[in-house]
């Protein structure tokens, strides 16, 4: 009987480098094809609800964002036992300690995977909402695509590479995600605000500032949490949406 083998994507495309494990494996996708015994899947940030699918493979090859506190861009490969601990020990997201956890379980369920790769790039820049990747992160897909298919010949396990890579919306995020589409659709950063919601930083009842302030002894600082009718609404100017829906059978 030949080996199951899951090859894993996780993070969120919509936080800069975090989105790594996700486009690394549309690219894996996207430029070759495995035989049936091996499932290529975009994890996403769903957590435990991977668990059943790891439970299924005796192989598994996870791709993520890890702080390893190397270089910007820095790829390493983690086997094995070690590999939960690189998950949990510097979380940057909750999928993180989410994917932990899925490990766990499924050992504690006594279906864990015979062998397993994490394929991990130190990130460049995560604190970017809708932004994409880095570049010096978007040039470590190939090589980190390179370093787990080496990996997995050990196994007998191999990958075909396409004569022609999968179009957009043939790919495993979809044609309104992938990539391509997604860069061409990214408004600029003056247009639309990369660190937080506008509608409060640009807001005249907030005033927002890097000002350190030295805490003494067992001093504590507070937050205003609940600020329901404490500060003037900032005016918002949305256009109405386009009724018109356009569309083929």
């Amino acid at each position: 009987m030949k080996n199951q083998t899951l090859i894993l994507g996780i993070g969120n495309i919509l936080w800069a480098d975090e989105g790594f494990g996700v486009r690394a494996v549309e690219q894996l996708n996207q430029d070759y094809w495995f035989p049936d015994n091996v499932t290529l899947m975009d994890g996403g940030t769903q957590g435990i609800y991977l668990v059943h699918h790891v439970q299924q493979c005796n192989i598994l090859v996870v791709f993520d964002a890890i702080d390893y506190g190397l270089p910007p861009g820095s790829i390493k490969l983690i086997e094995g036992d070690a590999v939960p601990k690189f998950m949990g020990a510097k979380k940057m997201s909750l999928h993180q300690t989410g994917f932990q956890e899925v490990l766990a379980m499924a050992e504690m369920l006594g279906k864990y995977p015979d062998h397993l790769l994490l394929v991990g790039v130190q990130p460049v820049q995560l604190e970017d909402f809708g932004g994409s990747l880095r570049d010096k992160t978007r040039q470590q897909i190939k090589p980190a695509i390179e370093a787990a298919l080496q990996w997995l010949q050990q196994f007998d396990v191999h990958a075909h590479r396409r004569e022609e890579p999968l179009p957009p919306e043939q790919t495993l995020a979809g044609y309104e995600v992938s990539m391509q589409t997604y860069e061409a659709g990214r408004p600029p950063p003056e247009a639309a605000c990369r660190i937080g919601d506008d509608r409060i930083l640009k807001s005249p009842g907030f005033h927002v500032e890097y000002r350190p302030h030295p805490l003494q002894g067992e001093a504590t600082l507070s937050c205003d949490v609940d600020h329901r009718g404490k500060y003037p609404e900032p005016e918002l100017n949305i256009a109405p949406a386009d009724s018109t829906v356009q569309g083929s059978k």
